[in-house]
């Protein structure tokens, strides 16, 4: 089977978005695939300086949790990023790390397949399409990945709500369980 890696941006205590993730990622492992589960909660994560040295090392000149990261996302055979909706956008930690993984451009890597779980307190449909559009922004860089789907659960505002919503629940065990 697989190596999947998941990575959850939400650093808020018992997070809608995190306890999704962790259901996805029970569905992954009781699939069969090899699964490790990253949450930024704790991490240090610096901001890109935009110096452009790792084009050149593949390290970055930050001293931070991000290359741990960055290591275990270049041997995944799939990634599934985790992130709360803010301001109808991923999480700026996201995109923080994001930016901090452009060393693996043009590096040997492994992964072929991205998703994306988003979690929002608002429901409408069209609620996750930036955090989409920047996440696909990103694997575009990466010519040998690709988007293979999201799992977007709305009208989770107060924190632990998602515990509460067995269909939320179940729809993330399914989504982990179908990952490739």
């Amino acid at each position: 089977m697989s190596k999947i890696v998941f990575i959850s941006a939400s650093l808020r205590a018992n997070s809608n978005s995190e306890l999704l993730a962790q259901r996805a990622a029970q569905g992954a492992r009781d699939a069969g695939h090899d699964v490790e589960f990253i949450s930024l909660k704790g991490k240090t994560v610096k901001y890109c300086i935009g110096c452009l040295a790792c084009q050149k090392t593949r390290k970055c000149v930050q001293n931070d949790d991000v290359p741990a990261i960055a290591a275990a996302v270049k041997d995944a055979d799939s990634v599934v990023f985790v992130t709360p909706i803010y301001y109808y956008e991923m999480s700026g930690q996201l995109k923080t790390l994001l930016d901090r993984l452009n060393p693996l451009y043009g590096s040997d890597y492994a992964f072929r397949r991205i998703y994306l779980i988003s979690v929002a307190a608002d429901d409408a449909d069209s609620t996750p399409e930036r955090a989409v559009n920047g996440l696909g922004g990103w694997i575009e860089c990466f010519e040998k990945a690709s988007f293979g789907g999201q799992l977007f659960c709305g009208g989770l505002d107060g924190a632990g709500e998602a515990a509460k919503s067995g269909d939320y629940c179940e729809k993330a065990y399914a989504f982990g369980k179908a990952l490739k």
